[in-house]
């Protein structure tokens, strides 16, 4: 099971290119090290059975969320290239994607946001991030997040599944989110759905999830 992950969120303007590159170090390269090591003896073994803790971010990017959305998308597509050939040795390998889960982890990201300095954005995107983004984020976590005893309930049926799935997503609430990806391989139905929810019915997207 690799599970290793930092998050990152805000203006891009605002996040050093070596942060971001640590970011995808442990994100991405430290599951790429992890799969290096252990799938030559599964193949050997013809069995085995890979877990990868994703994330919803994997499938859609969100905004704000441009260089940890960036990593997840790395994962899953990672995942996606190496599971044919995984299975012509008897290996599977199983990606299960949270939404928000209310740990720790969240907390510190967001009070680490909350401090930040912003000056090296335009006021705008400072005002977009700590008035809309931060509010709204407060409001998904308390109404759609998942303790981290129910992902791991999730991952639980997945390493013990006759058949593991390749994806498995912990929180249908999320379902209409990717439905709405798929539906529209222009990207417009998707991009044009997030642009309204942020910038023109924020209250109603509040309203909805409290």
């Amino acid at each position: 099971v690799s599970n290793a992950g930092v998050g990152m969120a805000g203006p891009l303007e605002c996040q050093s290119l070596a942060a971001m590159q640590s970011l995808m170090d442990t994100n991405f390269f430290g599951l790429v090290r992890l799969v290096k090591e252990i799938l030559p003896d599964m193949k050997r073994r013809r069995g085995g059975h890979i877990v990868v803790i994703s994330s919803i971010m994997g499938l859609q990017g969100i905004v704000f969320n441009d260089i940890y959305s960036a990593s997840k998308f790395a994962v899953e597509g990672f995942c996606e290239s190496l599971v044919v050939q995984a299975l012509r040795f008897n290996v599977a390998i199983s990606l299960v994607e949270p939404g928000p889960v209310m740990t720790e982890f969240e907390t510190k990201l967001y009070e680490e946001a909350e401090r930040a300095d912003y000056s090296r954005t335009d006021p705008e995107t400072a005002e977009i991030f700590t008035k809309l983004y931060l509010r709204n984020s407060r409001d998904v976590f308390t109404s759609l997040g998942q303790t981290p005893e129910d992902i791991a309930e999730h991952t639980l049926r997945v390493i013990e599944a006759a058949r593991p799935p390749f994806r498995h997503q912990t929180n249908v609430a999320y379902t209409p989110m990717a439905a709405l990806k798929h539906a529209d391989p222009s990207g417009a139905l998707i991009t044009d759905a997030f642009y309204k929810l942020v910038f023109k019915y924020d209250a109603v997207l509040r309203f909805g999830l409290r």
